[in-house]
């Protein structure tokens, strides 16, 4: 008789979409499940075909899969054995910390891309009128300090800020990406605004690019969005760092009273 699988094996290993890279989509999955702690360090994957089955993916694709996770640290391959989650909870911290810093590389580099270009285009383009809206954007970021400070508030109207000065650009192409940069935006600031003094220095970076547009500056303001996406960047590196960091020696400390 075949012993039935538990109800939550099915729900952790549901089908993944077909969308992009497959291999990539089946290690995203699996990356998640080891992230939020769902699969727990030493464990052992289901059996190759039958995890395939599940994910409803090739075997193959599979296989890429788990090299690429293997060498990024999140799983052992044991030969004859099976592939099992690593032990090392300090190892796959540090995997993790190695995923989510390209991530954040990826996600400040079409920041860069998007509102360097949008910054020199409202320079050229922006109304008096448009000039006035921004003014008033960025006062009320400045209001939106006052203690006690709502962040996810403040991360709106961050992102206002930015958002508008796509708009004047008047440029078709770059109003399409809208969307993408809203996304791109709340992703980032969640790593930003609340580090200490960041506020304090992005504000003063808003107003560097705005100065830029309101002088009809254009490349005054690429360079001063340019150094704003670059200071945000940094302050979200080292805070994902210091965070890591914190996690490992907890992780640790928690190893080392197990032991006792």
């Amino acid at each position: 008789m075949v012993k039935a699988r538990p109800d939550y094996y099915g729900a952790l290993w549901a089908p993944v979409k077909a969308s992009g890279t497959l291999v990539d989509r089946v290690v995203e999955r699996i990356e998640a499940l080891l992230a939020h702690d769902q699969l727990s360090a030493g464990s052992r994957l289901p059996p190759e075909r039958e995890l395939a089955q599940m994910l409803g993916v090739s075997r193959p694709a599979l296989r890429e899969a788990v090299k690429t996770l293997a060498a990024r640290g999140w799983l052992v391959v044991r030969h004859g054995q099976g592939v099992f989650v690593a032990q090392s909870a300090e190892g796959a911290m540090r995997a993790r910390l190695s995923s989510l810093e390209v991530s954040l590389q990826d996600l400040f580099a079409m920041r860069e891309v998007l509102e360097v270009a949008a910054a020199g285009w409202a320079a050229e383009r922006a109304t008096d009128l448009e000039i006035l809206e921004l003014a008033e954007a960025l006062e009320r970021i400045e209001l939106a300090r006052k203690k006690p400070v709502d962040f996810d508030n403040l991360a709106k109207l961050d992102a206002d800020f930015h958002l508008r000065i796509v708009e004047v650009a008047k440029n078709s192409f770059l109003s399409q990406t809208v969307g993408v940069l809203q996304e791109i935006l709340s992703r980032g600031m969640e790593s930003t605004l609340q580090i200490p003094r960041r506020f304090q220095v992005s504000q003063s970076e808003h107003r560097e690019i705005y100065a830029a547009i309101g002088q009809r500056d254009s490349e005054a303001a690429k360079a001063a969005a340019l150094r704003h996406v670059n200071g945000a960047r940094g302050g979200a590196l080292r805070r994902l760092r210091e965070e890591s960091k914190l996690k490992e020696s907890r992780a640790r400390t928690g190893a080392t009273r197990g032991t006792t």
